[in-house]
Parts: structure tokens; C-alpha cells; sequence
């Protein structure tokens, strides 16, 4: 599970896929174990959730960049695409909103075309979280 955003400027509403992870460590009891993977540049902790083993991962680079994490981390892990869950904002839901979404088009979104691009797929799984157009 890939949080989406700018590494540098947490707290934004354009990182609320990190913001995001954070809540998800806490609430599986993990949120002490985040640590750097410089292999990948990202922040990482895994964590149980009925019967699945996760990988949380909140990439180290602004969002632009994050698929070069994202990538880096199914090669090392042996992830295939269709293994992996993007948590992104979206300007055009409403704040709060939050929708699946299966495959398809990065819809204008640098963090999802970044991850298309350096998984050379758009078969992720994305959770859209809204934050509404400023």
C-alpha cells in the first residue's frame, strides 16, 4: 500500500495518501516500526491485517517521482502491479470523499502517471481521497 505525496511537505492536502498510511500504521499497530528503506528511498513498516501481510511504503521523493519508489519496492519484494494499492488525493471528489478505483488512467495525477510509467502498468488499485478544489 503506496501513500502518495510530496515527502518534504507532509501535512499538505496534495500528501493525504501519507497522511493516510499513517492513520492505517496506528490503527494496525505499527506506527512505532517506520523505517527508511534506502534501497527504495522510502519510508516503510509491515503490518498483518486478516491473515494478509502488508507493506506500508510513503515514498522519500516529491509526488512527481514517487512511482520511481513505488517501482523500486515491487522489484525488490517481488510485487506485480495488480499487488499494489496507490492512496492518492483527488481534486475532483469533494474532501472526505473517497472512491476505488481498479486500473485505468493516471486522470491528470503526477504520482499515479509517475507509478504507471516506472511500473510500465496502470493496474493498480488506487483509493481517490478527496480534497476538493481549493
Amino acid at each position: 500500500v503506496a501513500g502518495l505525496g510530496n515527502y518534504g511537505l507532509r501535512g499538505t492536502r496534495h500528501s493525504v495518501g501519507m497522511v493516510v498510511l499513517d492513520q492505517l500504521a496506528r490503527q494496525l499497530a505499527v506506527a512505532g516500526g517506520w523505517r527508511a528503506d534506502r534501497l527504495c528511498c522510502a519510508d516503510v513498516v509491515m503490518a498483518a491485517a486478516h491473515g494478509l501481510e502488508l507493506m506500508l511504503l510513503k515514498p522519500r521523493r516529491f509526488m512527481n517521482l514517487n512511482g520511481l519508489s513505488v517501482a523500486s519496492a515491487a522489484e525488490i519484494y517481488s510485487f506485480h502491479p495488480e499487488d499494489i494499492y496507490l492512496v492518492h488525493d483527488d481534486l475532483d471528489k469533494a474532501l472526505g470523499k473517497v472512491a476505488i478505483k481498479l486500473g485505468g488512467s493516471a486522470r491528470g495525477h503526477n504520482g499515479v502517471r509517475s507509478c504507471i510509467s516506472a511500473l510500465r502498468s496502470n493496474e493498480m488499485t488506487r483509493l481517490r481521497v478527496g480534497i476538493g478544489r481549493p
